[in-house]
Protein backbone atom coordinates (compact mmCIF):
# COMPACT_ATOMS: atom_id res chain seq x y z
CA UNK A 1 0.00 0.00 0.00
CA UNK A 2 2.43 2.76 1.11
CA UNK A 3 4.89 2.20 -1.70
CA UNK A 4 2.17 2.48 -4.97
CA UNK A 5 2.24 5.16 -7.06
CA UNK A 6 -0.87 6.60 -5.61
CA UNK A 7 0.20 6.85 -2.47
CA UNK A 8 3.23 8.64 -3.66
CA UNK A 9 1.19 10.91 -5.68
CA UNK A 10 -1.49 12.01 -2.69
CA UNK A 11 1.95 12.50 -0.38
CA UNK A 12 3.29 14.41 -2.89
CA UNK A 13 0.46 16.88 -3.36
CA UNK A 14 0.35 17.41 0.48
CA UNK A 15 3.94 17.94 0.95
CA UNK A 16 4.03 20.50 -2.13
CA UNK A 17 1.47 22.39 -0.72
CA UNK A 18 2.79 22.62 3.12
CA UNK A 19 6.03 23.72 1.49
CA UNK A 20 4.40 26.62 -0.28
CA UNK A 21 2.67 27.82 3.36
CA UNK A 22 -1.06 26.86 2.39
CA UNK A 23 -1.54 24.56 5.05
CA UNK A 24 -1.24 26.42 8.36
CA UNK A 25 -1.68 23.75 11.25
CA UNK A 26 -4.51 21.35 9.83
CA UNK A 27 -5.48 23.62 7.41
CA UNK A 28 -6.61 22.46 3.70
CA UNK A 29 -7.81 18.97 2.75
CA UNK A 30 -7.82 16.37 -0.12
CA UNK A 31 -9.76 13.54 -1.82
CA UNK A 32 -8.96 11.00 -4.84
CA UNK A 33 -11.98 8.96 -6.54
CA UNK A 34 -9.69 6.54 -6.66
CA UNK A 35 -9.58 3.93 -10.16
CA UNK A 36 -11.17 0.47 -10.53
CA UNK A 37 -7.21 -1.07 -11.36
CA UNK A 38 -5.82 0.91 -8.21
CA UNK A 39 -8.86 -0.45 -5.95
CA UNK A 40 -7.84 -4.25 -7.27
CA UNK A 41 -4.53 -4.07 -6.88
CA UNK A 42 -4.96 -2.98 -3.02
CA UNK A 43 -8.38 -4.11 -1.49
CA UNK A 44 -6.63 -7.64 -0.21
CA UNK A 45 -4.72 -5.26 2.75
CA UNK A 46 -8.10 -3.10 3.46
CA UNK A 47 -10.48 -4.35 6.09
CA UNK A 48 -14.78 -4.40 5.22
CA UNK A 49 -15.97 -4.71 8.93
CA UNK A 50 -15.61 -1.29 10.17
CA UNK A 51 -19.51 0.11 10.76
CA UNK A 52 -20.85 2.59 8.25
CA UNK A 53 -21.15 6.33 9.26
CA UNK A 54 -23.32 9.32 7.55
CA UNK A 55 -22.06 11.34 4.65
CA UNK A 56 -23.87 14.33 5.73
CA UNK A 57 -25.24 14.49 1.77
CA UNK A 58 -26.01 12.17 -0.85
CA UNK A 59 -24.18 11.25 -3.67
CA UNK A 60 -25.84 8.56 -5.59
CA UNK A 61 -23.54 8.65 -8.46
CA UNK A 62 -20.36 7.98 -6.28
CA UNK A 63 -22.32 4.52 -4.72
CA UNK A 64 -19.69 2.02 -4.88
CA UNK A 65 -16.48 3.35 -5.09
CA UNK A 66 -13.18 4.15 -3.04
CA UNK A 67 -11.75 7.23 -1.95
CA UNK A 68 -8.59 8.45 -0.74
CA UNK A 69 -9.49 11.24 1.73
CA UNK A 70 -7.07 13.12 4.16
CA UNK A 71 -8.17 12.84 8.23
CA UNK A 72 -9.99 15.75 10.20
CA UNK A 73 -7.68 17.31 12.54
CA UNK A 74 -5.03 15.88 10.90
CA UNK A 75 -1.74 17.96 9.65
CA UNK A 76 -0.66 18.07 6.03
CA UNK A 77 2.76 18.45 6.78
CA UNK A 78 2.23 14.95 8.76
CA UNK A 79 1.07 13.01 6.17
CA UNK A 80 4.73 12.12 4.52
CA UNK A 81 6.30 11.23 8.01
CA UNK A 82 3.35 8.65 8.91
CA UNK A 83 0.18 8.31 6.15
CA UNK A 84 -1.51 5.69 7.87
CA UNK A 85 -1.94 7.63 10.88
CA UNK A 86 -3.08 11.26 8.79
CA UNK A 87 -5.59 9.48 5.96
CA UNK A 88 -8.12 6.88 5.15
CA UNK A 89 -9.51 4.97 2.09
CA UNK A 90 -13.21 5.00 2.43
CA UNK A 91 -16.04 3.00 0.19
CA UNK A 92 -19.74 4.86 0.11
CA UNK A 93 -22.39 2.76 0.49
CA UNK A 94 -24.27 1.47 -2.77
CA UNK A 95 -27.17 4.28 -1.57
CA UNK A 96 -24.49 7.23 -1.71
CA UNK A 97 -25.53 8.14 2.00
CA UNK A 98 -22.58 6.40 3.81
CA UNK A 99 -18.88 5.75 4.16
CA UNK A 100 -17.10 3.79 5.95
CA UNK A 101 -13.28 3.94 6.53
CA UNK A 102 -11.60 0.61 4.61
CA UNK A 103 -8.00 1.59 5.39
CA UNK A 104 -5.49 4.09 7.16
CA UNK A 105 -6.15 6.73 10.32
CA UNK A 106 -5.09 3.80 12.46
CA UNK A 107 -4.68 5.61 15.86
CA UNK A 108 -8.75 6.97 15.17
CA UNK A 109 -10.01 9.49 13.69
CA UNK A 110 -12.34 10.45 10.82
CA UNK A 111 -12.32 12.15 7.20
CA UNK A 112 -12.03 15.20 6.48
CA UNK A 113 -14.92 17.45 8.50
CA UNK A 114 -14.91 19.01 4.16
CA UNK A 115 -16.12 15.10 2.90
CA UNK A 116 -20.00 16.55 1.92
CA UNK A 117 -18.43 19.10 -0.03
CA UNK A 118 -15.47 16.78 -1.62
CA UNK A 119 -17.64 13.97 -2.44
CA UNK A 120 -20.36 16.52 -3.91
CA UNK A 121 -17.71 17.89 -5.90
CA UNK A 122 -16.33 14.18 -7.25
CA UNK A 123 -19.46 13.67 -8.15
CA UNK A 124 -20.36 16.51 -10.38
CA UNK A 125 -16.33 16.53 -11.88
CA UNK A 126 -17.37 12.83 -12.63
CA UNK A 127 -20.61 13.49 -14.62
CA UNK A 128 -18.49 16.58 -16.59
CA UNK A 129 -15.38 14.47 -17.28
CA UNK A 130 -15.30 10.47 -15.62
CA UNK A 131 -11.37 10.87 -15.44
CA UNK A 132 -11.36 14.02 -13.31
CA UNK A 133 -10.55 12.50 -9.56
CA UNK A 134 -9.11 14.99 -7.94
CA UNK A 135 -10.21 17.43 -5.69
CA UNK A 136 -8.22 19.63 -3.49
CA UNK A 137 -8.32 22.41 -0.97
CA UNK A 138 -6.28 24.78 0.73
CA UNK A 139 -5.40 28.40 1.81
CA UNK A 140 -3.02 30.81 -0.19
CA UNK A 141 -2.75 33.79 1.30
CA UNK A 142 -3.11 35.81 -1.82
CA UNK A 143 -5.97 34.56 -3.26
CA UNK A 144 -7.48 34.61 0.21
CA UNK A 145 -6.74 38.71 0.42
CA UNK A 146 -8.06 39.18 -2.52
CA UNK A 147 -11.17 38.62 -1.80
CA UNK A 148 -11.33 41.58 1.37
CA UNK A 149 -10.73 43.94 -1.60
CA UNK A 150 -12.04 42.62 -4.92
CA UNK A 151 -15.93 42.60 -5.91
CA UNK A 152 -16.49 38.97 -4.93
CA UNK A 153 -18.06 38.30 -8.41
CA UNK A 154 -17.53 35.65 -11.14
CA UNK A 155 -16.74 37.82 -13.90
CA UNK A 156 -14.68 40.19 -11.87
CA UNK A 157 -12.44 37.64 -9.68
CA UNK A 158 -11.62 35.68 -13.35
CA UNK A 159 -10.39 38.68 -15.46
CA UNK A 160 -8.31 40.20 -12.76
CA UNK A 161 -6.50 37.16 -12.09
CA UNK A 162 -6.52 35.99 -16.18
CA UNK A 163 -4.63 39.85 -16.09
CA UNK A 164 -1.57 38.83 -14.48
CA UNK A 165 -0.24 36.64 -16.55
CA UNK A 166 -0.74 35.27 -20.07
CA UNK A 167 -1.12 31.20 -19.13
CA UNK A 168 -4.08 31.63 -16.62
CA UNK A 169 -6.85 31.79 -19.36
CA UNK A 170 -4.83 28.92 -20.95
CA UNK A 171 -4.70 27.03 -18.03
CA UNK A 172 -8.27 27.57 -16.83
CA UNK A 173 -10.11 29.07 -19.69
CA UNK A 174 -13.65 28.17 -17.57
CA UNK A 175 -12.63 30.69 -15.17
CA UNK A 176 -13.33 30.93 -11.49
CA UNK A 177 -16.27 30.62 -9.33
CA UNK A 178 -16.95 32.33 -6.06
CA UNK A 179 -18.38 31.50 -2.99
CA UNK A 180 -19.29 34.21 -0.52
CA UNK A 181 -18.13 33.57 2.70
CA UNK A 182 -20.39 30.53 4.68
CA UNK A 183 -19.72 28.69 7.45
CA UNK A 184 -17.11 25.65 5.75
CA UNK A 185 -17.82 21.89 6.36
CA UNK A 186 -21.67 21.45 5.80
CA UNK A 187 -23.86 20.90 2.68
CA UNK A 188 -25.12 23.95 1.94
CA UNK A 189 -21.35 25.12 1.59
CA UNK A 190 -21.17 22.04 -0.93
CA UNK A 191 -24.04 22.87 -2.85
CA UNK A 192 -22.50 26.26 -3.46
CA UNK A 193 -19.26 24.74 -4.44
CA UNK A 194 -20.42 22.07 -6.92
CA UNK A 195 -22.47 24.35 -8.79
CA UNK A 196 -19.23 26.07 -10.01
CA UNK A 197 -17.68 22.73 -10.73
CA UNK A 198 -20.05 21.98 -12.93
CA UNK A 199 -18.45 24.38 -15.52
CA UNK A 200 -15.19 25.05 -13.84
CA UNK A 201 -12.16 23.49 -12.09
CA UNK A 202 -11.43 26.54 -9.55
CA UNK A 203 -13.71 27.56 -7.00
CA UNK A 204 -12.40 30.33 -4.28
CA UNK A 205 -14.34 30.61 -0.93
CA UNK A 206 -14.21 34.23 0.41
CA UNK A 207 -12.02 34.97 3.29
CA UNK A 208 -11.08 30.86 3.43
CA UNK A 209 -9.20 29.12 0.98
CA UNK A 210 -9.40 27.60 -2.73
CA UNK A 211 -11.02 24.80 -4.15
CA UNK A 212 -9.85 22.70 -7.21
CA UNK A 213 -10.19 19.94 -9.42
CA UNK A 214 -8.34 18.03 -11.83
CA UNK A 215 -7.20 14.46 -13.91
CA UNK A 216 -4.47 13.92 -11.62
CA UNK A 217 -2.26 15.02 -8.45
CA UNK A 218 0.22 17.12 -10.66
CA UNK A 219 -2.41 19.21 -13.17
CA UNK A 220 -4.62 19.47 -9.47
CA UNK A 221 -1.75 21.20 -7.49
CA UNK A 222 -0.21 23.08 -10.61
CA UNK A 223 -4.25 24.89 -11.31
CA UNK A 224 -3.79 26.14 -7.97
CA UNK A 225 -0.33 27.44 -7.81
CA UNK A 226 -0.82 29.04 -11.33
CA UNK A 227 -4.06 30.85 -9.43
CA UNK A 228 -2.54 31.60 -6.81
CA UNK A 229 0.97 33.16 -8.23
CA UNK A 230 -1.00 35.50 -10.78
CA UNK A 231 -3.06 36.51 -6.99
CA UNK A 232 0.72 37.08 -5.70
CA UNK A 233 1.30 39.74 -8.70
CA UNK A 234 -1.77 41.10 -8.34
CA UNK A 235 -1.27 41.72 -5.14
CA UNK A 236 2.03 43.43 -5.73
CA UNK A 237 0.29 45.70 -8.39
CA UNK A 238 -2.40 47.06 -6.02
CA UNK A 239 0.65 47.70 -3.17
CA UNK A 240 1.26 50.07 -5.87
CA UNK A 241 -1.18 52.06 -7.52
CA UNK A 242 -4.99 51.32 -7.76
CA UNK A 243 -4.87 51.17 -11.25
CA UNK A 244 -2.91 49.41 -14.24
CA UNK A 245 -1.55 51.60 -17.05
CA UNK A 246 -0.91 48.52 -19.14
CA UNK A 247 -2.76 45.28 -19.02
CA UNK A 248 -3.92 42.38 -21.51
CA UNK A 249 -6.93 43.46 -23.62
CA UNK A 250 -10.05 40.83 -23.92
CA UNK A 251 -8.87 41.03 -28.05
CA UNK A 252 -5.04 39.83 -26.85
CA UNK A 253 -6.73 37.00 -24.77
CA UNK A 254 -9.03 36.03 -27.84
CA UNK A 255 -5.91 35.63 -29.67
CA UNK A 256 -5.10 32.50 -27.51
CA UNK A 257 -7.62 30.64 -28.49
CA UNK A 258 -6.50 29.51 -31.66
CA UNK A 259 -2.74 28.68 -31.03
CA UNK A 260 -3.93 26.72 -27.60
CA UNK A 261 -7.01 25.22 -28.55
CA UNK A 262 -8.84 26.60 -25.88
CA UNK A 263 -12.21 28.32 -25.48
CA UNK A 264 -12.87 31.39 -23.67
CA UNK A 265 -15.92 32.26 -22.04
CA UNK A 266 -17.25 36.20 -23.35
CA UNK A 267 -18.30 36.87 -19.65
CA UNK A 268 -14.92 37.22 -18.66
CA UNK A 269 -13.94 39.40 -21.84
CA UNK A 270 -16.47 42.55 -21.30
CA UNK A 271 -15.42 46.05 -21.75
CA UNK A 272 -14.21 48.11 -19.10
CA UNK A 273 -15.27 51.03 -18.31
CA UNK A 274 -12.50 51.96 -15.85
CA UNK A 275 -8.95 51.60 -15.33
CA UNK A 276 -9.25 51.11 -11.63
CA UNK A 277 -8.25 47.62 -10.37
CA UNK A 278 -11.26 45.63 -9.34
CA UNK A 279 -14.28 47.87 -11.77
CA UNK A 280 -15.85 46.94 -14.46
Amino acid sequence: MLNSKVVKGFTKLCSDGFYQGWHERNGGNLSYRMTAEEVEALKDQWCEDRPWAEIGTEVPELAGEYFMVTGSGKYMRNIELDFADNVAVIRVNESGTKYKIVWGLVNGGRPTSELPTHLMNLEVIKRRDPELRVVYHAHPANTIALTFVLPLKDDVFTREIWEMATECPVVFPQGIGVVEWMVPGGREIGVKTSEIMKTKNVAVWAHHGMFVCGHDFDETFGLMHTVEKSAEILVKVMSMSDRKRNTIQPDDFRALQGPFGIRLDEEFLYEKHSDRIGEK
